[in-house]
């Protein structure tokens, strides 16, 4: 557009330096050519162009603008239409090419019309050049109501709900869970020495401290009072727990007396050889603990075995249960 300009502008002016005298034709020429050359400098300097004048509303296009200097070049912010009907999308960076830098922008509009890009400044050493101007045509998009039939406007649909939705709950549910868990262990009251003992059945307790008796060699380091006192704490302990009868506190002709009312008014059917056996333990142990009584070795390993008969013979077996319960029905 510029260059026509400058072609119109020529040629008048070449008729009036015809029309004048002939001494200021040299000046005026020197002028045009001057004015010229000045004006295709700048204009050769810096060019735009665009990769289509029609478009589509929504539809993106190319501007470009193109300068031939690398040094003290600066572009400035991109002014489009008065109007503002024409937007940036994107505004890329600067590409540098040999002697050259461009400089690209993607444009859009969503209004139909015709609307002007006018001329860019760039600002080369300090030197405001001015590009050209482009006239941009957008367009509507035709609807064809025949082929496309007209339907009424649908309601909004809630989106299904996922796990996504329900993520941060569920987690935090999972968490808390655990930190409850972790507190009930923690706090939770811890069973005590004799809670643990009462969950053990009788019989078995009694075995296993038998057991453990035997393994702590009292006999051997002479402690025979000691012995005996553990002993008897366990016949008296299993006979306790097993039968209901208030052993540990009760005296030895108290304890004969009460087992003995008890095999006679009930089940137990626990042999008279056996409560003879009971009846000479503890009469025994009494002597070692108060009369400091001293038995042989081979009178301690009788007494020990006599324990462990009393307590399997005061335990009933299954099969003796099974029968009891065969008579009672």
């Amino acid at each position: 557009m510029k260059y026509i300009f400058y072609l119109q502008y020529l040629e008048k002016e070449f008729f009036k330096l015809i029309r004048k005298n002939r001494s200021n034709l040299f000046f005026r020429l020197s002028f045009i050519v001057l004015f010229l050359l000045t004006g295709f400098a700048g204009t050769s300097q810096v060019t735009v162009k665009i990769d289509t004048t029609k478009i589509r509303i929504g539809e993106q296009f190319q501007y470009e603008i193109t300068v031939n200097e690398t040094k003290d070049v600066q572009f400035l912010k991109l002014k489009l239409d008065s109007l503002k009907r024409i937007g940036v999308v994107k505004s890329h960076k600067i590409d540098s090419l040999k002697n050259r830098l461009v400089k690209k922008y993607t444009l859009t509009s969503f209004d139909s019309g015709r609307y002007v890009i006018p001329g860019q400044t760039v600002m080369i050493r300090n030197k405001a050049i001015l590009t050209d101007s482009f006239i941009i045509d957008v367009a509507t998009v035709a609807v064809d109501t025949i082929k496309q039939p007209m339907h009424h406007i649908k309601t909004i649909k809630n989106e299904p709900y996922t796990f996504a939705d329900f993520q941060k709950y569920f987690w935090g549910l999972l968490i808390l869970i655990a930190i409850a868990v972790i507190l009930y262990f923690v706090l939770k009251d811890k069973p005590t020495h004799e809670e643990i003992i009462s969950r053990i059945p009788p019989f078995d307790l009694a075995k296993q401290r038998l057991k453990e008796l035997d393994s702590r060699k009292l006999l051997k380091q002479n402690r025979i009072k000691l012995y005996y006192v553990e002993l008897t704490d366990i016949v008296r302990s299993f006979i306790e727990r097993e039968l209901n009868i208030p052993a540990l506190e009760s005296t030895t002709d108290e304890l004969i007396e009460t087992i003995t009312d008890f095999n006679s008014s009930s089940n137990l059917n626990i042999p008279k050889e056996t409560l003879l056996r009971l009846q000479e333990l503890l009469k025994e142990a009494d002597l070692v603990k108060f009369a400091k009584s001293k038995p042989l070795l081979n009178e301690i390993e009788l007494h020990r075995n006599d324990a462990e008969k009393i307590i399997d013979k005061m335990h009933p077996t299954k099969e003796e249960v099974q029968l009891e319960k065969k008579s009672d029905g």
